[in-house]
């Protein structure tokens, strides 16, 4: 298990390459749930996403014959755009590997950055060519199954209880919700706030069609799902048993909602909080009002808005799908 001392050195290790992004309070976000709401603003984080850090946690972690080999990483957008922007800049070469369904701004932020991309027919054949390039000889960069880059990941708990914390009595938070891809941010998050705020609630949140942590929890060990959802950077074919032991032991639920309701979110995001968000963090908001009737009117909610890496035309097609 990841504690509060590897995160603490992960900050101290990746503090002059990253954003320490804001905590800010959300009255329009307050509004509209009914609740206290504060948000730790990932977004805001070099490359859109909380991605940044531990892509940058784990490449300052390597040897210079890992260095000279270079790195690979699978992903469904933004791993992958973070891990190719961050590399470049520590001149490490990166091989990135996605899907063909990646949305099209991701594929094409890897390439601008230098990295070579190798794209796949589906996730889950994603994840057997990096194994592939890894056993000849390049040093795999985890999404999630690496205890260098969930401390990583665990920075934005760090943060996110120091700054909530010291934001006074409007800025307190009691549950946390954090996306679930293949679960190493909510890992990091939730074992930053169990060693800092262990009174606080953390929440995991996927979509329908990318279910790999409920499902797991469900069976009592990680298991390989179908993914069908359009939210590609929650897609992670199958937990890790070091997410899953995270989860099970830290976290106090995950709640899945439906794709349609994670694109409602991110157009209610943009309309009550100002902010331009993605899919991934757009799931916050309808789960968010599923925390509020379990644990009631006095919760004062914490969310992690994860990335926001979408583009316009994702957005106006996904409303036309649905119907929103």
């Amino acid at each position: 298990m990841i504690g509060i001392s590897e995160i603490r050195a992960a900050a101290e290790r990746i503090a002059d390459h990253v954003v320490r992004t804001p905590t800010v309070r959300g009255p329009g976000l307050s509004t509209f749930l009914g609740v206290p709401v504060t948000a730790k603003l990932e977004l805001l984080q070099r490359t859109g996403s909380f991605k940044a850090r531990g892509a940058t946690a784990k490449l300052l972690s390597l040897t210079e014959a890992e260095r000279a080999a270079g790195v690979v990483a699978v992903s469904g957008g933004n791993h992958g755009i973070a891990l190719a922007h961050m590399a470049a800049a520590l001149h490490i070469k990166a091989t990135v590997v996605m899907s063909r369904t990646a949305p099209q701004r991701s594929t094409d932020l890897v390439e601008a950055s230098g990295a070579a991309l190798r794209l796949t027919d589906g996730m889950a054949e994603a994840f057997a060519l990096t194994e592939r390039l890894r056993a000849e000889g390049l040093t795999l960069v985890h999404p999630f199954d690496d205890e260098v880059v969930i401390a990583g990941q665990g920075t934005v708990g760090l943060e996110f209880a120091e700054d909530a914390g010291a934001a006074g009595d409007a800025g307190e938070v009691t549950d946390v919700l954090v996306s679930i891809g293949g679960g190493g941010l909510i890992s990091g998050v939730a074992a930053a706030f169990k060693a800092l705020r262990p009174e606080v609630r953390v929440w995991g949140v996927e979509t329908e069609g990318a279910t790999c942590m409920s499902e797991a929890l469900a069976a009592g060990d990680p298991v390989t799902v179908d993914l069908s959802s359009i939210v590609t950077t929650l897609s992670a074919p199958s937990a890790s048993r070091l997410t899953y032991d995270h989860v099970s032991a830290l976290v106090e639920d995950v709640l899945v909602v439906p794709d349609a309701e994670a694109v409602r979110g991110v157009l209610d995001l943009a309309e009550h909080a100002k902010v331009w968000a993605e899919p991934a963090a757009g799931c916050l908001l309808p789960a968010a009002r599923q925390v509020v009737e379990r644990v009631g009117e006095g919760a004062r909610l914490g969310l992690v808005v994860c990335g926001g890496n979408t583009t316009p035309a994702d957005i106006t097609e996904w409303t036309r799908r649905f119907g929103l």
